[in-house]
């Protein structure tokens, strides 16, 4: 991740993933979405918490994400809010994900779901490691210590 970080709207985000999973590498996704799907997303109505990607018949698919259902829209054209939706990515980084899960036992987390610079949706997945319970302690103390002690700089001076 040398380069930097390119403008974009953040859609929805998985903030409880960086708690329970300890995150080793991450990579920039495509979705494959219908129309009305879109139209909700730039709506900013997304919900990728409970959801996980999967590796199936060759190609990789994000799962029990809720993208909800436009309003604005008459029934006949809605889209299914829990659908499997395809991941589009390079074939070798499908690959590398693949045998990571199979071999290493991580597990593929959505991170984030935006728009680039290009206006494309996107998604943020990352190859990650579940946590113990110790370990969420250990974050969530130094966590704690990190804003006690900034807290102390600040009246300090």
């Amino acid at each position: 991740m040398a380069e930097k970080e390119k403008p974009r709207k953040v859609v929805a985000e998985n903030r409880r993933a960086r708690y329970d999973y300890a995150i080793t590498e991450t990579w920039e996704a495509g979705i494959a979405l219908t129309g009305t799907e879109v139209k909700s997303l730039r709506k900013g109505q997304a919900n990728i918490a409970e959801s996980y990607v999967s590796y199936e018949n060759g190609g990789l698919w994000l799962i029990n994400s809720n993208i909800p259902e436009l309003q604005t829209v008459g029934a006949f054209f809605q889209h299914d809010p829990r659908r499997k939706r395809q991941l589009l990515m390079h074939a070798r980084e499908i690959v590398k994900l693949a045998n990571a899960v199979n071999r290493q036992g991580m597990t593929i987390v959505p991170l984030e779901m935006y728009f680039n610079e290009r206006g494309r949706a996107k998604l943020r997945i990352a190859l990650a490691q579940g946590k113990k319970n110790h370990d969420k302690r250990e974050t969530e103390a130094k966590r704690d210590w990190e804003r006690q002690r900034a807290r102390l700089m600040r009246e300090k001076g």
